[in-house]
Protein backbone atom coordinates (compact mmCIF):
# COMPACT_ATOMS: atom_id res chain seq x y z
CA UNK A 1 0.00 0.00 0.00
CA UNK A 2 1.38 3.23 -0.85
CA UNK A 3 1.66 6.12 1.28
CA UNK A 4 -0.12 9.50 1.06
CA UNK A 5 1.29 13.08 1.58
CA UNK A 6 -1.29 16.26 2.15
CA UNK A 7 1.38 18.40 1.03
CA UNK A 8 4.27 18.00 -1.17
CA UNK A 9 6.69 20.57 -1.56
CA UNK A 10 9.07 20.31 -5.11
CA UNK A 11 12.47 19.46 -4.33
CA UNK A 12 15.25 22.27 -5.14
CA UNK A 13 12.22 24.67 -4.19
CA UNK A 14 12.96 27.49 -1.37
CA UNK A 15 10.19 29.34 0.52
CA UNK A 16 11.09 32.41 2.43
CA UNK A 17 10.50 32.45 5.85
CA UNK A 18 8.51 36.17 6.16
CA UNK A 19 11.22 37.03 9.43
CA UNK A 20 13.97 35.88 7.53
CA UNK A 21 13.26 38.61 4.81
CA UNK A 22 12.48 41.15 7.36
CA UNK A 23 16.07 40.49 8.99
CA UNK A 24 17.48 41.17 5.57
CA UNK A 25 15.14 43.93 4.56
CA UNK A 26 16.06 46.06 7.89
CA UNK A 27 19.68 46.51 6.99
CA UNK A 28 19.05 47.69 3.27
CA UNK A 29 16.54 50.23 4.81
CA UNK A 30 18.95 51.25 6.70
CA UNK A 31 21.96 51.91 4.63
CA UNK A 32 19.60 53.52 1.82
CA UNK A 33 18.54 56.12 4.46
CA UNK A 34 22.10 56.75 5.86
CA UNK A 35 23.50 56.82 2.05
CA UNK A 36 20.84 59.33 1.25
CA UNK A 37 21.43 61.63 4.55
CA UNK A 38 24.75 61.69 4.04
CA UNK A 39 24.66 61.96 0.30
CA UNK A 40 22.73 65.48 1.29
CA UNK A 41 24.61 66.96 4.23
CA UNK A 42 21.93 66.37 6.67
CA UNK A 43 22.43 65.89 10.29
CA UNK A 44 20.67 62.93 11.86
CA UNK A 45 17.91 65.58 13.34
CA UNK A 46 17.04 66.98 9.97
CA UNK A 47 15.14 64.38 8.34
CA UNK A 48 13.58 63.41 11.90
CA UNK A 49 12.35 66.95 12.33
CA UNK A 50 11.01 67.06 8.65
CA UNK A 51 8.74 63.07 9.48
CA UNK A 52 8.28 64.37 13.23
CA UNK A 53 10.00 60.97 14.67
CA UNK A 54 12.68 61.79 17.07
CA UNK A 55 16.56 61.32 16.32
CA UNK A 56 16.14 58.04 17.77
CA UNK A 57 14.00 56.53 15.98
CA UNK A 58 15.90 57.65 12.28
CA UNK A 59 19.30 56.33 14.36
CA UNK A 60 17.38 53.06 14.80
CA UNK A 61 16.25 52.88 10.86
CA UNK A 62 20.40 53.38 10.39
CA UNK A 63 21.44 50.89 12.64
CA UNK A 64 19.04 48.10 10.56
CA UNK A 65 16.86 47.91 13.89
CA UNK A 66 13.50 48.61 11.74
CA UNK A 67 11.75 46.94 8.69
CA UNK A 68 10.74 49.21 6.30
CA UNK A 69 7.00 49.66 5.93
CA UNK A 70 5.18 51.68 3.01
CA UNK A 71 4.44 54.62 5.25
CA UNK A 72 7.53 55.77 6.53
CA UNK A 73 9.26 55.00 3.34
CA UNK A 74 6.70 57.53 1.61
CA UNK A 75 7.40 59.62 4.89
CA UNK A 76 11.27 59.06 4.45
CA UNK A 77 11.37 59.55 0.75
CA UNK A 78 9.64 63.27 1.16
CA UNK A 79 11.86 64.47 3.74
CA UNK A 80 14.94 63.30 1.92
CA UNK A 81 13.01 64.77 -1.80
CA UNK A 82 13.61 61.69 -3.31
CA UNK A 83 11.98 58.32 -4.31
CA UNK A 84 12.17 54.83 -3.49
CA UNK A 85 13.35 52.10 -5.50
CA UNK A 86 13.02 48.72 -5.35
CA UNK A 87 14.99 45.99 -6.76
CA UNK A 88 14.11 42.00 -6.35
CA UNK A 89 15.56 40.46 -4.07
CA UNK A 90 15.90 41.27 0.11
CA UNK A 91 19.43 41.81 0.46
CA UNK A 92 21.55 45.08 0.77
CA UNK A 93 21.39 47.51 -2.12
CA UNK A 94 17.55 45.95 -2.91
CA UNK A 95 16.18 49.15 -1.53
CA UNK A 96 17.65 52.82 -2.26
CA UNK A 97 16.22 56.41 -2.26
CA UNK A 98 16.86 58.15 -5.50
CA UNK A 99 17.43 61.85 -5.95
CA UNK A 100 14.23 63.19 -7.63
CA UNK A 101 14.42 64.21 -11.53
CA UNK A 102 15.56 67.30 -12.20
Amino acid sequence: MAGQHSRWIASGVRTEDPERIAIREAPAFGKALYGRRTALGLSVAEPAGRTGMEEDDIECIEEGGTAPTIELLRSLAAALDADVRLTPGHDLGSLWFEAHAA
